[in-house]
């Protein structure tokens, strides 16, 4: 396919702070300055290689769309505890529509309409929801609410539950809280290292859903060196799409010069896919839009491989297409590597009668 050419100024593109970080002051040389970065950038074709699958996985798809229900059923407002996803576009549209986003159930008058959010919670929150009498719509993906039940599962047989996965990350810490007493958690193989268990012939591993797979494959091997008995889930719990976007980009990376993954900053899966790139060797950026988009980061970039977390809405993917072809025009070749038909149904307290 081939785009059109467009006037740079309206594609949303930015050039670059200017040098040593500060502001210009002087504008005339500022302006000389993006003219040049935009000279620079500019291509008669540029190649976009588009990775697929990309944008929604079929866990956002629900959260999203439990929203959107509890909203058309109950009204507005209805209160979500953190973000539904971790996407601010996602977020500023559903808060466009009536719902209110909130850090902690203290937050939720008590009666009202709470939604837990795809990265699950752990059973104190549920606790809590409870006592206040709040009306809960549970959006846990079920792929984290298998972690969870085997996080329980573990533990009840006596294990140590190594949960390998991102201090501080909201579905770490809705894991961590199904049995606290019995679970520890490594970020890295130098964790594992410097790991003590009460047993070590009793020890069992999740991970986080979201994680790279070869970087997390690198800490289970540490961990079954120190403890050979080591036990962990059937199936794996990085789920198959962080799985399937992460294989994707490999398959456009190493023949692009430049990669662009579309997704918010606090998106786990969108910031292993830029780190996945990089340790590549290709250089790779993570931008919510198209106004985070660089002018400097396309000179010399013929080829752009182009992703998107699985949080990402797909129409953000098109606008940076569009704003590409900005700066020339775009030959989009798409590589697929698999075809995603999994769907989950939605939870009960959401579903029409």
């Amino acid at each position: 396919m081939l785009t059109g050419t467009a006037p740079p100024a309206g594609i949303g593109l930015v050039p670059g702070p200017p040098a040593g970080g500060a502001e210009s002051a002087d504008p005339a040389g500022a302006a000389r300055a993006a003219f040049a970065a935009w000279r620079a950038a500019a291509v008669p074709v540029r190649t976009v290689l588009l990775a697929a699958p990309r944008s929604f996985c079929a866990g956002v798809e629900r959260a999203v769309e439990v929203v959107e229900r509890a909203l058309a059923q109950r009204g507005s407002p209805v209160y979500v505890r953190k973000q539904i996803v971790h996407n601010t576009h996602v977020v500023a549209d559903l808060e466009s529509r009536g719902a209110v986003f909130v850090e902690e159930l203290d937050a939720v008058p008590e009666g009202a309409t709470v939604v837990f959010s795809a990265h699950g919670v752990s059973p104190a929150v549920r606790s809590e929801a409870a006592a206040r009498g709040l009306a809960v719509v549970d959006a846990t993906c079920p792929l984290v609410t298998k972690v969870h039940t085997e996080a329980r599962r573990y533990a009840d047989r006596g294990d140590t539950v190594v949960l390998i996965g991102h201090a501080g990350h909201e579905e770490v810490e809705g894991t961590l809280g199904e049995a606290p007493e019995r679970t520890v958690l490594v970020e890295s193989a130098a964790d594992v290292a410097a790991l003590e268990v009460p047993d070590p012939e009793r020890v069992s591993y999740l991970t986080q859903t979201t994680l790279a797979v070869d970087e997390t494959a690198e800490v289970v091997d540490a961990l079954r060196a120190r403890f050979p008995a080591l036990r962990g889930p059937a199936s794996a719990d990085i789920c198959y799409a962080t799985t399937n976007r992460q294989d994707a980009l490999r398959s456009i990376a190493e023949d692009a010069d430049l990669v662009l993954v579309v997704g918010s900053h606090n998106s786990s899966n969108s910031q292993r896919l830029v780190e996945l790139a990089r340790r590549g060797g290709t250089p790779a950026h993570l931008v919510d839009d198209t106004g985070d988009i660089r002018a400097a980061w396309l000179a010399g970039a013929a080829t752009v491989g182009l992703t998107a977390g699985a949080s990402a809405p797909p129409g953000l993917v098109e606008a940076v297409i569009t704003a590409l072809g900005g700066l020339g025009r775009v030959a989009v070749r798409e590589r697929e590597t698999t075809r995603e038909t999994v769907r989950f149904t939605l939870p009960s307290a959401v579903r029409q009668p």
